[in-house]
């Protein structure tokens, strides 16, 4: 048998290009040299390189290899490189290994600001979670609107058992945060009047704080901690459970059967829970009153009743009204629009507390605003 003759290569010039001349055998691979100094190599990349391989005797993966680091470097500065003659599959690879001869690189588009992107992905989700929470509100007043006809699924001993726990249930504590924030207004007011000698005004601060702003307010707060949170809980659990699709797959609406009762339940408890809160607020008043600022009982009492009027009484009424729409949408939308896991049920009563306190002070602001500026 002949032994195989040595790979060799040499650089040929032609015309204003170069011509790779390979023979031998090249498996295995052997090492390329560039064309022979800068000069030339620079002339070379402007003009182009002919690969001839029609002396090749035997190749394998190593000639590619080699081909692919010695023409490179010339093909990225613009080199049109000719592989016509090299077999097959050589050609194959190095199309593909090589950047395409005298082809500009490809621009990269620029990518835009991090900062701007996830602005970007909370604006797009916040205008999705509008959306929805306008279609849930679409639904309940529907709802509403077929209860009116008498052609909605309302059962009515859900709508008493979610006023009795809207309502009773939560009188201790309204009254403990009502009873502590009529005290510390009458402090707060006493220690600005006593300077002025008009402590006999501290009832009007008190009585119109409490019954137009302050016990709606505060009946909100609470509520939204303990009834929103329970809506959210209750329907988010359902949801996990897929009680809520088996109610539909059964044809009744989750709405009438659920949502319903418990706005309506919050909205009816809503004035005699303000009712009582600014009682209990009116009345903590009168022990600062009389004990650090010497205003007797009875001049207290009969100011409060002087201070009082109906303007206060149903603008106090209509605000505590819809803080309890807002707090019962608030906790039933995240209810039911929640997950189906454990971890989904603390996120939706979280997100209910955090949307119902901020519609709540976002409306007393509004409202206020409003009322003042109609001279109210």
């Amino acid at each position: 048998m002949h032994p195989m003759p040595p790979p060799t290569h040499r650089w040929l010039p032609q015309g204003t290009g170069w011509n790779l001349e390979l023979a031998g055998d090249w498996r295995g691979g052997a090492p390329l040299t560039s064309p022979p100094n800068a000069a030339q190599t620079t002339h070379a990349a402007t003009s182009g390189v002919t690969v001839q391989a029609q002396a090749l005797v035997a190749w394998d993966a190593g000639l590619a290899a080699a081909l692919r680091d010695c023409l490179a470097p010339l093909a990225r500065s613009g080199a049109r490189v000719q592989l016509d003659s090299l077999p097959r599959d050589v050609r194959a690879v190095l199309e593909l290994a090589l950047p395409q001869a005298g082809a500009a690189p490809p621009l990269q588009p620029l990518a835009p600001p991090r900062g701007l992107v996830a602005l970007g992905e909370r604006v797009v989700e916040a205008g999705a979670q509008a959306l929805a929470t306008a279609a849930f509100c679409g639904e309940v007043l529907l709802s509403l609107g077929r209860l009116l006809r008498g052609k909605s699924g309302l059962r009515v001993g859900e709508l008493l058992r979610q006023v009795e726990e809207c309502g009773p249930r939560s009188m201790p504590i309204v009254a403990l945060t009502c009873f502590l924030v009529g005290l510390m207004l009458a402090y707060m007011g006493g220690a600005q009047l006593d300077r002025l000698g008009a402590q006999r005004f501290i009832a009007d601060i008190v009585t119109v704080g409490m019954v137009r702003e302050l016990a709606g307010l505060m009946t909100g707060v609470i509520l939204a901690g303990r009834i929103g949170a329970a809506f959210a809980a209750q329907l988010a659990t359902m949801k996990a459970g897929e009680e809520i699709d088996a109610l539909r797959a059964l044809g009744v609406d989750p709405i009438d059967h659920l949502v319903l009762p418990r706005v309506l339940a919050l909205v009816l408890v809503a004035p005699m829970v303000w009712a009582y809160a600014s009682l209990v607020g009116v009345l903590a008043g009168l022990v600062p009153a009389t004990l650090a600022y010497g205003v007797p009982a009875t001049e207290y009492l009969h100011q409060c009743l002087s201070a009082l009027k109906w303007t206060h009484l149903w603008i106090g009424l209509f605000k505590c009204v819809l803080y309890a729409v807002l707090l019962a949408l608030a906790g039933c939308r995240e209810g039911l629009h929640a997950g189906r896991n454990a971890q989904a049920v603390g996120e939706a009563t979280t997100a209910a507390v955090v949307k119902g306190l901020v519609w709540i002070i976002a409306a007393a602001t509004g409202t206020t605003i409003v009322f003042q500026s109609l001279g109210l």
